[in-house]
């Protein structure tokens, strides 16, 4: 059967495939409209192929919460450049992702793959989106948090689509539950733009806490020689950057050392119990920079600074009559972990002109 025009326009609309490309598959299909969808397809993954030696670091992130607020999903899908992530075509399959990783529970982007939409299987329906947008486009990452009737979960997309957040704040009643779920978005909002990479200072590894002192000390001590040399104040060199290393031993010596110098002041010791509970506090901020970092409870809340983000959750809760805390949350931005290939033009156009 000879293939008409008509024959190619309905193959082009059902795929947004070039015509070309709808006609030669016809041609070899014997016509056959289902076999040229698959022809189409596989043409479509062996072009995904040729893409595979490049980075896509780009892209956007998909959220998706539940009408109670006891599950949340994220999902990074990445694409090649940041033109495409503009694109409709990307921006719906990324919603089409994130639904199909929320309803179907899939905790991997294996277990996504496998999974079924509109009658066939969803690594299907994701590469022939992908031939169709004609750039390396792939599902890097899902996380989700769930919750229960004491434990809710919220979450916030920045309006670049490039950051994403969910957190859940456990509860002692639903009432107080009900109560935290718009400062759940709050805190996710907070984590968005101020990058922790953990929940407590608790969770810090003894050893990269041991290094990043180091660190820290002798890039202060540098700076501080530079200071002198310019004659600007000198910054503080602090002993500790983290909680955990002020044990009781620590604040003890450090409560002492300040009523040392109290009283070296003159200061009556009558006043002391008014003195050293605030320099205790400041002694214990100057020590704990990288809690206030890297750990989002340990951080300064972004909408109250005289309080912590675990601070603030704990008085919202006490506000809504009951106790409130955060368990949990998970922020994923765009590309974050991924080398990028330098661009090198010139020697790109050698490369196709040899």
């Amino acid at each position: 059967m000879a293939v008409t025009a008509a024959d190619v326009k309905k193959l082009r609309q059902a795929t947004d495939a070039p015509m070309m490309d709808c006609k030669k598959a016809l041609t070899e299909c014997e016509n056959d409209f289902d076999k040229a969808v698959e022809w189409l397809r596989e043409r479509g993954v062996s072009k995904s192929a040729k893409k595979a030696d490049r980075v896509a670091a780009e892209g956007s992130i998909g959220l998706k919460i539940s009408a109670d607020n006891r599950r949340a999903v994220l999902v990074e899908v990445n694409s090649e450049t940041d033109f495409v992530a503009q694109n409709d075509g990307f921006k719906d399959l990324v919603s089409k992702t994130v639904t199909q990783a929320f309803e179907t529970g899939s905790e991997t982007t294996e277990a996504l793959r496998e999974t079924e939409l509109e009658g066939k299987a969803f690594s299907a329906y994701f590469d022939e989106t992908v031939a169709k947008i004609g750039e390396k486009i792939e599902v890097r990452r899902i996380a989700a948090l769930s919750g229960n009737e004491h434990t809710i979960v919220n979450g916030y997309v920045h309006s670049n689509t490039r950051i994403g957040v969910i957190v859940a704040i456990e509860c002692d009643s639903a009432k107080t539950a009900e109560a935290m779920i718009p400062v759940a978005k709050q805190v996710a909002m907070h984590a968005s733009a101020m990058k922790p990479t953990t929940l407590s200072y608790k969770d810090f590894d003894p050893s990269y806490v041991e290094e990043e002192t180091k660190g820290r000390i002798e890039a202060i001590k540098t700076e501080n020689e530079e200071r002198a040399r310019l004659k600007k104040p000198l910054i503080n060199v602090p002993q500790y950057i983290s909680r955990c290393q002020l044990s009781d031993a620590v604040l003890a010596e450090a409560e002492a050392n300040i009523k040392a110098t109290l009283k070296e002041q003159g200061k009556p010791e009558k006043i002391w119990d008014k003195i050293v509970p605030g320099q205790l506090a400041r002694f214990i901020a100057d020590n704990t920079t990288l809690d206030k970092e890297q750990a989002l409870l340990d951080q300064d809340y972004v909408l109250d600074d005289k309080m912590t983000v675990a601070q603030a959750v704990a008085a919202a809760g006490k506000a809504a009559g009951g106790t409130a805390e955060v368990v949990a949350f998970v922020r994923l931005e765009v590309g974050e972990g991924i080398e990028k290939k330098a661009d090198d033009f010139a020697a790109e156009v050698a490369a196709q002109m040899a």
